[in-house]
C-alpha cells in the first residue's frame, strides 16, 4: 500500500476496515481457484451448458478446405455465439498441441458460425472460439444455402462465395439501428405495361402473391425504369420483398428515382459501388434486418439478404458487368435463377435486346415471354437505315473520312431538332477471319471453333488447335478469307471540323456522361457509355460495324446487336418525332437485319438453334482450364472427368504485355499459358463442375505446383 493509501485510510469517514475487506476478497478469490482463461484460447474455461459446439465456416478460400470445422463454445460466449455471426478462430493447430483440454496454436482467421450443435463429429479435443467479432447475425440459412449451391455450380469454394455475398463489417454502421419498416404500398396501376400483351396480368399475379417467371423484351424508350418500379411495387403490395440487379450505377439511379416517385422513400434501398463502405454496409443491414423490403443495385446486390423474397429481376443480362471478376466468377443471371428456385419467388429477366440464354429460358418453358405487338414496336423504335460496301465504295470522300454521305446527311438533319449520338467501338478487338465473299465466319471443321492466322502464319483453330489448311466456305465455296476489323480513329475530331458551330461531347471509359440536354450537340460515345438525352436523340450513327461483328468471339453477333439496340433505344421512336439510326455495316448480315426489323428475339432464337446443332453454350456446358502446358497436362491426366466430356485443345493464350490492361483470368505478364476447353452435353454440367472441383482440391492438397485456373461457363471462349 502506498503512502497516499495510508493517508486516505486515516482520513475521517474513510473507515479503517477497508483494507481488511480488500484482503478478505483477495483471499476468497485465491481459494476459489477460478481458471485464468485467456480469451483467445479459453484454456480451462467451462463450456456452454447447451449446444457447446459451434460449426464454423472459416474464411479459407482453398478447395481442399471447403468444409465446416467444429469449435468449442465457452460459457462466456454462449449468448453471443449464435448462428450467422462473425467470429475469430485459431486455425492450423496440430493435434499434439493440447493444453487444458483445448487445442491451441495456429493462426487467427475470420469465420462464420453456421450451426450450434450438442456434439462434434470430431473425436479429439476442439479449439475454442477465440471471440465473437459482432453479435449481428449476417449469414442467414437462405444465404448460406444459396452460397453453397453457387460454389458447387462454379467449382469454387464456399468461402470465396461468402466474400462476395457478405460485405466487410463496419462498426459505426452496425451500431446504428435501422428504421422501422413501412407498411406495404398499394398495388400500382399497369401504366406503360399496357403495351405488352401479358404485362398487366404479370403485375396482378405479383400483387396477388404469385411467383411468375418471365423473359421481358422491353420496348425502346425511357419507360423501362418505371416499368421495373411497377413490378417491384406490385410485389411489395403483396407483403413480400423484391431484388433488382442492373449493370451499372447509372441504370440503378434511374430505377431508384422511378421507384421513389412511385411508392415514396423508405420502401427500398440502393446498393452500388459508388457508396462508401459505411453507407453501403448500413444499407445492406437495413435489408438484412427487414427495415426495407426492396433492394436495387449493381452486381454485388445479387446476394442482398432480402426478407421473404417475392421477385428477383435482372436487367440487360448480356452486359459483361453481370459476370463477377472474382472467383468463382458467378453470373448475376444464374445466381438469380437459383434464388428464384430456392425461394420459390418470381423471376423477371428484362432487356431491350435478347440474349441466347434468355431465349433458352423461354424455349425450355422455364419462363414465359413478355413482348409487345409489332404495332407498338414500330411506334417505339426509330427508323433504321444501313450502309453497305457498295455505297461506301462509290463515295471516295466518305471512305477517307470513314463516314458515308448518308451518315453526314443524317447528322445534319438530326442537329436541326436535337442531339445526335455517334457510337464508336473501342479499339483493341482481336481480329477474326471470315469468308471474303459472303462474310460467313470461318469455323473449324472439327469443333466449329474460330479460325486464326496469327502474324500471317498457318491457319489453325483457336479452340482445338488443329491445322485448318485447305479451308473452304460452307456457304459459298470461296477459299479466300478477310480480317473483319476496321479501325476507329479521330471520329470526334472529324465531326468537330465538319460541324464547327456544334458542341462535341465525349463519353467513354475515362469519363462517362449520365445525361445530356436535349439541344443540338454531337455526343461521341463508346458502347455502353451512351448518356441519356432529354427527350431522346434526334439521330444516331453506329460506326465501324465490322469492329464489333469481326470480334473473335462466339457472341460477336449477339453482342454487336445488343450494343446497337441499346444505343438505338435512346433515339426518338417513329411515333415521337421520327428519329433515324444509320448503321455502317454490311446490310445482309444477320445482326444488321435483326436491327433493321427490330427483332432481337428472332435473332436470339436462330442463334440458339445453331448453337444446339453445333454443341455450343448455352445448350452445352463448357469449362475453361488454363495454366502452363505441363500443369494443364498433369491436371487433365488426373481429373476423373465425365465420360461424355470433349476436350478441345489445349491452345496457347496470348502473352500479356507489361503496361497493358488485363482481364480476369489472363496469364501473368510475360508467362506462356495454354487453355483447354471441356465441353459436355446438356445435363452433365453439374458432373463436370464436381469432377473439376475434386481434381483441383486434390491437387492443392498435394502442394499444387504451378497454378491451374478453372472457370465454368466462361463468357469469352473465342
Amino acid at each position: 500500500m502506498s503512502r497516499n493509501d495510508e493517508r486516505s485510510d486515516e482520513q475521517p469517514g474513510g473507515g479503517a476496515g477497508v483494507p481488511e475487506q480488500l484482503a478478505l476478497i483477495r483471499e476468497s478469490v485465491r481459494k476459489a481457484k477460478v481458471p485464468k482463461a485467456k480469451p483467445r484460447t479459453w484454456r480451462g474455461a467451462p463450456l456452454a451448458k447447451e449446444l457447446p459446439v459451434a460449426r464454423v465456416m472459416v474464411n479459407k478460400g482453398v478447395l481442399h478446405l471447403d468444409q465446416y470445422f467444429d469449435y468449442a463454445v465457452t460459457e462466456e460466449l454462449d449468448a453471443v455465439a449464435q448462428p450467422g455471426v462473425r467470429v475469430r478462430v485459431r486455425f492450423g493447430a496440430g493435434a499434439h498441441n493440447v493444453r487444458g483440454g483445448r487445442r491451441e496454436g495456429g493462426g487467427m482467421i475470420d469465420g462464420f458460425i453456421v450451426e450450434r450443435r450438442a456434439e462434434s463429429d470430431y473425436a479429439g479435443p476442439l479449439a475454442a472460439l477465440a471471440y465473437v467479432v459482432s453479435p449481428e447475425p449476417v449469414l442467414g440459412p437462405e444465404l448460406l444455402a444459396l452460397s453453397r449451391a453457387i460454389a458447387d455450380r462454379y467449382a469454387g469454394s464456399l468461402a470465396d462465395v461468402l466474400q462476395l455475398a457478405v460485405p466487410p463489417r463496419n462498426g459505426p454502421a452496425e451500431a446504428k439501428p435501422s428504421p422501422e419498416p413501412l407498411p406495404p404500398p398499394e398495388a400500382p396501376g399497369a401504366g406503360t405495361w399496357e403495351r405488352y400483351a401479358y404485362g398487366p396480368a404479370f403485375l396482378r399475379e405479383l400483387a396477388a402473391g404469385g411467383a411468375p417467371r418471365a423473359v421481358w423484351n422491353a420496348l425502346p424508350g425511357p419507360h423501362w425504369p418505371d416499368e421495373l418500379a411497377r413490378a417491384v411495387a406490385a410485389t411489395l403490395a403483396s407483403g413480400r420483398g423484391a431484388l433488382v440487379v442492373v449493370p451499372d450505377g447509372r441504370s440503378a439511379a434511374r430505377v431508384d428515382a422511378a421507384l421513389t416517385a412511385l411508392v415514396g422513400k423508405g420502401h427500398h434501398t440502393l446498393l452500388t459501388a459508388d457508396a462508401g463502405p459505411q453507407k453501403r454496409y448500413r444499407q445492406w443491414l437495413a435489408a438484412r434486418r427487414g427495415s426495407v423490403r426492396a433492394v436495387v443495385g449493381t452486381r454485388a446486390a445479387m446476394f442482398a439478404p432480402v426478407a421473404d423474397l417475392g421477385l428477383v429481376v435482372v436487367w440487360d443480362d448480356g452486359d459483361s458487368s453481370h459476370a463477377d471478376d472474382h472467383a468463382p466468377f458467378p453470373h448475376v443471371r444464374e445466381v438469380l435463377e437459383l434464388r428464384a428456385q430456392h425461394s420459390k419467388c418470381g423471376f423477371l429477366l428484362g432487356a431491350v435486346s435478347c440474349t441466347v440464354e434468355a431465349a433458352q429460358l423461354v424455349e425450355s418453358k422455364w419462363a414465359v415471354p413478355l413482348r409487345a405487338g409489332r404495332e407498338q414496336v414500330r411506334a417505339a423504335a426509330p427508323l433504321i437505315r444501313t450502309v453497305g460496301d457498295e455505297e461506301v465504295a462509290r463515295d471516295g470522300a466518305a471512305r477517307a473520312a470513314r463516314l458515308p454521305s448518308l451518315a453526314w446527311q443524317t447528322v445534319r438533319d438530326g442537329l436541326k431538332s436535337g442531339p445526335v449520338l455517334v457510337q464508336v467501338p473501342r479499339r483493341g478487338y482481336v481480329p477474326s477471319l471470315a469468308c471474303e465473299r459472303c462474310r460467313t465466319p470461318a469455323r473449324c471443321r472439327h469443333c466449329a471453333g474460330p479460325l486464326e492466322a496469327a502474324d500471317q502464319q498457318e491457319l489453325h483453330c483457336g479452340w482445338c488447335g488443329r491445322d485448318a489448311a485447305g479451308w473452304r466456305c460452307g456457304e459459298c465455296g470461296s477459299v479466300r478469307l478477310r480480317a473483319q476489323v476496321v479501325g476507329a480513329r479521330r471520329t470526334a475530331e472529324e465531326l468537330g471540323r465538319a460541324f464547327p458551330a456544334v458542341p462535341v461531347r465525349t463519353s467513354g471509359r475515362d469519363h462517362v456522361l449520365e445525361s445530356v440536354p436535349g439541344v443540338p450537340a454531337l455526343v461521341v460515345s463508346t458502347p455502353g457509355a451512351e448518356p441519356v438525352a432529354e427527350g431522346g436523340y434526334a439521330a444516331a450513327l453506329l460506326l465501324d460495324g465490322w469492329a464489333m461483328l469481326g470480334r473473335q468471339d462466339l457472341r460477336a453477333g449477339e453482342e454487336a446487336l445488343r450494343r446497337w439496340i441499346s444505343a438505338s433505344a435512346l433515339v426518338r421512336g417513329q411515333g415521337e418525332g421520327g428519329g433515324t439510326v444509320v448503321v455502317v455495316a454490311e446490310p445482309t448480315l444477320r445482326p444488321v437485319q435483326a436491327l433493321v426489323r427490330w427483332d432481337p428475339v428472332g435473332h436470339a432464337q436462330r442463334e440458339l438453334a445453331e448453337r444446339a446443332e453445333l454443341g455450343f453454350p448455352p445448350v452445352s456446358r463448357m469449362a475453361a482450364v488454363s495454366g502452363r502446358a505441363e500443369a494443364i497436362a498433369a491436371f487433365l491426366a488426373t481429373a476423373e472427368l465425365p465420360g461424355e466430356v470433349e476436350v478441345l485443345g489445349p491452345v496457347p493464350l496470348p502473352v500479356a504485355e507489361p503496361g497493358r490492361p488485363r482481364r480476369p483470368g489472363d496469364p501473368p505478364v510475360g508467362e506462356v499459358w495454354e487453355r483447354a476447353l471441356l465441353r459436355v452435353p446438356p445435363g452433365s454440367g453439374a458432373a463436370l463442375a464436381a469432377s473439376l472441383k475434386a481434381a483441383q482440391a486434390a491437387r492443392m492438397a498435394r502442394g499444387g505446383g504451378d497454378p491451374v485456373r478453372i472457370r465454368i461457363d466462361p463468357p469469352d471462349i473465342g
